[in-house]
């Protein structure tokens, strides 16, 4: 709201309430109570409320209404508000009952009262026993023999008002200008509603597991078609190993995963206990976690580049169409593993079938990440080939040589020894 605007509507609000206030009082002291009846202290404070919800413009509207003043009838649950020592417990106790409409609200307090929507006890108005206030501000003027409790607003002890228990507020804050004999706390918010999910159907869990994988394959594949585009020459090197040395590889693998925490451990130790390794910790902590990522996933994707090669290149010996490539490669081998996957996305639903799929997938997956991460710990992330079979002559690693042909008149042949 604009300036302009502000200063006219807050005029027109105070001469409203001024013009009110002598009216509300001479109404209560005509009637003879004074239990309802505020000092002109509370009036001023509910007039600069006022104002400054005006002045707040739209925020205003991101506050719920507050329901009117009103008692909270007994019956329902119960609600003991005479030991406070654990805020959490008797947030959940009045979560559910917060949540219903405010003509719904049934309530028991021992010893006491339930009120909804705001409340106050006037400067000369003695109150017995526990106070417990929902959806509203509890402004206390006079004297609360007993335990306050607010749930969604604010408590407010005024000077000159006295609390001989303890103050509560959740979701709210304690404002004390007054006399707390007991103890004040405070839990910032309500607890939020613990609501147990419906259960998926059958079609909406095949969708939703068929959409992971998929999502899964696609980022694969989008780092797989990158790894044959800018390291091809590593890429095959490591699957290489993998084909010729795939025992090694994997129980190479395996003890690497061991091995994975007290590497870093000792990395941690040893910049710890240097100057300037402290200043490096955090860069070597992100580079070892990149690296032992590159190292999973990227040989995976070499074992399925084996796969997929292996697998091609028998197909084509036997005269099937198509040329060998990287991409190829990669897609072909990738296709087994996520046929698993694809299986138990369809079936995961079935009560015992499902989880005989799902561990058979994560059982296949492991192997294949295992020696996969195997491979590049042995050849250097495919800087060493040792164990990739490089040592045979490149003629001795064609299709013919490698698998037999008879359909084409090309007899089987021994596979050249040793150079």
């Amino acid at each position: 709201m604009r300036p302009s605007k502000l200063v006219p509507l807050a005029a027109a609000t105070l001469v409203a309430a001024l013009a009110a206030f002598p009216l509300s009082v001479a109404r209560a002291d005509d009637a003879g109570d004074h239990a309802d009846a505020r000092p002109a202290a509370h009036a001023v404070h509910d007039l600069w409320v006022t104002v400054q919800q005006l002045a707040g413009g739209d925020s205003a509207a991101q506050h719920p209404a507050r329901p009117a003043p009103q008692a909270v009838p007994a019956g329902g649950p119960t609600v003991n508000l005479s030991d406070l020592s654990h805020p959490p417990d008797i947030d959940a106790k009045l979560h559910a009952i917060a949540r219903l409409p405010a003509g719904a609200v049934r309530l028991t307090v021992p010893n006491g009262q339930a009120r909804l929507g705001d409340y106050s006890i006037g400067s000369e108005q003695t109150s017995t026993g526990d106070l417990l206030v929902l959806h509203g501000n509890a402004d206390v003027f006079g004297t609360l023999r007993g335990n306050l409790v607010a749930y969604d607003g604010d408590v407010t002890v005024h000077s000159g008002g006295v609390v001989t228990g303890d103050v509560l507020a959740i979701g709210g804050l304690v404002h004390d200008q007054g006399e707390v004999d007991g103890e004040v706390r405070t839990l910032s918010a309500a607890t939020p509603a613990r609501t147990a999910a419906p259960p998926l159907s059958a079609g909406a869990l095949v969708a939703r597991n068929a959409a992971g994988v998929v999502g899964v394959v696609l980022t694969l594949l989008a780092l797989g078609f990158g790894l044959v585009l800018f390291g091809r020459p590593s890429l095959e090197i490591v699957s290489d190993t993998v084909s010729h040395s795939f025992a090694r590889a994997f129980v190479t693998g395996l003890i690497g995963q061991i091995l994975l925490l007290p590497t870093f451990g000792m990395l941690v130790v040893g910049l710890v206990l240097s100057v300037a390794g402290i200043l490096l910790l955090p860069f070597a902590v992100a580079v070892y976690a990149l690296l032992v990522v590159v190292g999973v996933v990227g040989g995976a994707l070499a074992v399925a580049y084996a796969m997929g090669e292996t697998y091609t290149r028998r197909r084509l010996a036997r005269g099937a169409m198509g040329s060998p490539n990287g991409y190829r490669y990669l897609v072909v081998g990738l296709a087994g593993p996520v046929a698993i996957w694809l299986a138990w996305a369809l079936f995961g639903w079935v009560p015992i079938a499902g989880d005989l799929i799902r561990g058979a997938a994560i059982l296949v997956t492991w192997l294949i990440a295992t020696a996969g991460f195997g491979a590049a710990l042995l050849s250097r992330a495919g800087a060493r080939e040792s164990f990739a079979g490089r040592i045979i002559p490149p003629e001795a690693l064609t299709d013919e040589y490698l698998w037999a042909t008879p359909q084409f008149g090309v007899p089987a042949v021994r596979r050249p020894g040793k150079r």
